[in-house]
């Protein structure tokens, strides 16, 4: 009796097993792993930073070149950003922000203004935090994720020698202003999901009667 006991219990778990698999049953780690590549498709970590796309602002002007004689400023504009999705352990992404500089140089004798282009770039990560949070992780940049193309065929070298001196100053301004609008409560609550309250919201019983 024994012996036909466990046959049946081994046949129970199996049955189960099978029924499970017809329905698409995964284990929970399996079902947390799709979840993650789901819920942080391009799409959507784009959408947290799209936002930034056509913003603007204002650097300078600040003196520079020899003898400090220029006068240098810059309107810059945020464009759309790209991203590009890397599904490892953790699921991290690039992100390229193109800017556009119009910068203004003056000499005092005259004053010249170029289309300058760049580009910020970002790494972020996907995350899991207590107690049921997505969040997109993004670290802190630095000007060294920044690049402006001031070798332009249109810039004379005399007004190179002026941009390279303030290039360096420029990047650390921008990167200041992405740090700030990355920090504003807009972009900040679009980079977490809060999934227990999604659920709580979503999967609301009517109380008793």
């Amino acid at each position: 009796m024994s012996g036909w006991g466990n046959l049946r219990a081994v046949d129970s778990v199996r049955g189960d097993s099978e029924r499970g698999a017809d329905r698409g049953y995964v284990t929970y780690e399996d079902f947390g792993r799709r979840f993650f590549d789901y819920a942080v498709s391009e799409d959507r970590v784009a959408g947290a930073f799209r936002q930034l796309a056509g913003t603007a602002f204002d650097f300078g002007p600040i003196s520079a070149g020899p003898g400090r004689i220029a006068r240098v400023a810059a309107h810059v504009k945020l464009g759309d950003p790209i991203l590009h999705r890397r599904n490892d352990d953790i699921i991290s992404f690039q992100l390229r922000i193109p800017l556009r500089l119009r910068l203004t140089i003056d000499l005092l004798v005259d004053k010249t203004r170029y289309d300058v282009e760049g580009d910020i770039h970002l790494r972020l990560a996907a995350r899991a935090a207590a107690p049921l949070r997505v969040v997109i992780d993004v670290d802190e940049p630095s000007t060294r994720d920044v690049e402006i193309n001031v070798e332009s065929r249109t810039l004379r070298g005399s007004l190179l020698r002026v941009i390279a001196d303030v290039d360096e100053e420029i990047k650390r301004f921008i990167v200041r202003y992405i740090a700030q609008e990355l920090n504003k409560p807009a972009v900040a609550a679009a980079r977490e999901i809060d999934v227990a309250a999604r659920l709580d919201s979503a999967w609301r019983l009517d109380p008793p009667a």
